[in-house]
């Protein structure tokens, strides 16, 4: 279990007696999911997402969520993923990565845990992660030949795509030995171990991503050309499992 920071405690609690307060007994369940789930929150930088499970007839007044979302906006309570749990079993083969996810990285505040016993399948994870790769190498492409050769549109671009990549390596880490580390760096190292991918090239667009490396333009610029490299061998390793 991931140890929510202690200056979060007290507003977890607020922010669970107004979603109860709304919603009442149409509430399920009140979780966090990404970044202070994982452990990787940072305070007045990172977002809080929150996901809420609702009963068919919470749906139908979700109008009453408007001034909870409202106060919570301004202390960085991201607007919530608001769902049905039958939607969330009806969406487990589309979106399988974002649920896979949500799963490891999530923390319970009120109510029934609906991520724990969720089944995915793994003929859809693989699909979805090579959908998503091939995506991701196109968008890559494109935005090496847009930016004109200009490292701070590289590093920008790095920076943006960076964590679609950590749900990534999470998803191909589950569909190889159905586990997946919580802390990015040692999802990085893992992928090394078991797939072989450059850890050294996604440590350093992992500093970019948190703003902390001290890389010249040209350095920028070469490890944006590894970067795409590395993700067309994901895909192939990804297409031949």
């Amino acid at each position: 279990m991931v140890k929510i920071p202690d200056q979060l405690q007290d507003m977890l609690a607020d922010l669970s007696r107004d979603y109860q307060h709304a919603f009442g007994n149409d509430l399920i369940s009140l979780m966090l999911y990404g970044s202070v789930a994982s452990g990787s929150y940072v305070k007045g930088k990172s977002d809080i997402n929150v996901l809420v499970v609702l009963t068919p007839e919470g749906i139908g007044r979700l109008e009453d969520g408007f001034p909870v979302v409202e106060k919570w906006r301004k202390r960085n309570v991201a607007v919530p993923l608001v769902m049905t749990k039958k939607f969330i079993a009806s969406s487990l083969d589309s979106y399988p990565i974002e649920f896979l996810n949500m799963k490891n990285q999530s923390v319970l505040i009120y109510g029934e845990n609906v991520l724990e016993t969720l089944d995915i399948r793994p003929e859809d994870l693989r699909l979805q992660i090579e959908r998503e790769l091939h995506s991701k190498i196109l968008l890559l492409r494109e935005g090496y030949l847009e930016s004109a050769g200009s490292a701070r549109h590289l590093r920008n671009l790095i920076r943006k795509s960076f964590t679609a990549f950590v749900a990534l390596f999470n998803a191909m880490l589950y569909l190889k030995q159905a586990e997946t580390p919580r802390d990015t760096t040692e999802a990085i190292r893992e992928m090394n171990r078991v797939f072989t991918i450059d850890a050294n090239v996604f440590m350093l667009c992992f500093e970019m991503r948190k703003g902390t490396d001290k890389l010249s333009g040209k350095e920028v610029k070469d490890v944006f050309k590894k970067y795409m490299r590395e993700a067309e061998n994901m895909f192939h390793i990804i297409d031949g499992l």
